[in-house]
């Protein structure tokens, strides 16, 4: 592909996921004047490509609000981006990046490290789901509670009132279909959650984007790629549902509308 070409595929990319994140902050309420948030930055291209809409959208000054971001490097696992390129990238946005590192303690239950968190958040563990937390992988648990309370911890020293995260439209529907298939509930991250505890929401503005096209904006965009992957990322029930989801879009082309569709209709996108 010729420069000229990429250029303009870039902006009509630009142009696309700019739209979907506009209309999502604008459908869930996400962001409002005033607001401080902190940006989950892991150095993959979700989290790269969120805190590049961001940083512009807050230059517009409509709404107005403050952004910085954190990075959480974690001993345990070797999973890691290399922090001078997310410096740079976070120079050249005018963002401040603060970068944590910290461990998961193994001899620590599941359960363990789930109630303590819940008691931070303003979540309410009952003995099913304590029951269910016993079945997931313990590292996977631990390494992503432990990483998510950085956060907690680091936003309210900063008085931040909101943490966004990078997931988008197929996380979402994925998560969905994993409550359903192993949890029997029909739930999904939301696109807004409110603590019961602390004075935060976490927003997801890339709620209403599809991954295809942030893949493919981080290839024109040049986005460079985490040193090391997460060892246990292709041996989760994720994956798998992952595969079956490539299924259902291949029966019916239209599943992903009808997934949100429902999920609106349910009203599992909001939680105040």
């Amino acid at each position: 592909m010729g420069k000229h070409k990429e250029d303009i595929e870039s902006r009509r990319l630009w142009h696309r996921l700019n739209e979907r994140f506009v209309k999502a902050m604008a459908t869930y309420h996400l962001i409002e004047d005033d607001d401080r948030i902190l940006v989950g930055l892991s150095g993959g291209k979700d989290s790269l490509c969120l805190l590049e809409l961001l940083a512009a959208r807050s230059r517009i000054q409509h709404p107005r609000f403050d952004i910085s971001a954190l990075h959480v490097r974690m001993e345990n696992i070797h999973y890691e981006t290399e922090t001078t390129y997310l410096q740079q990238f976070c120079d050249e946005l005018g963002v401040t990046l603060h970068i944590i590192t910290t461990r998961f303690d193994t001899a620590r239950s599941p359960e363990d490290e789930h109630t303590a968190m819940s008691e931070e958040s303003g979540e309410n563990p009952s003995t099913e789901s304590a029951s269910r937390l016993r079945k997931q992988k313990q590292p996977c648990f631990l390494c992503s509670w432990m990483r998510r309370k950085e956060m907690f911890n680091l936003a309210q020293q900063l008085g931040c009132n909101k943490i966004a995260l990078g997931h988008h439209q197929d996380d979402l529907i994925h998560t969905a279909l994993m409550n359903l298939t192993f949890q029997g509930r029909f739930e999904t991250m939301p696109a807004r959650l409110k603590m019961r505890k602390m004075p935060l929401s976490i927003i997801r503005p890339l709620c209403m984007i599809e991954e295809s096209d942030i893949k493919a904006f981080a290839v024109l965009r040049g986005y460079q790629k985490q040193n090391k992957l997460c060892p246990y990322e292709n041996n989760s029930h994720r994956t798998d549902i992952k595969v079956v989801y490539e299924h259902i879009e291949k029966i019916n082309p239209e599943a992903r509308f009808s997934i949100w569709r429902a999920l609106n209709a349910d009203n599992k996108l909001v939680e105040e």
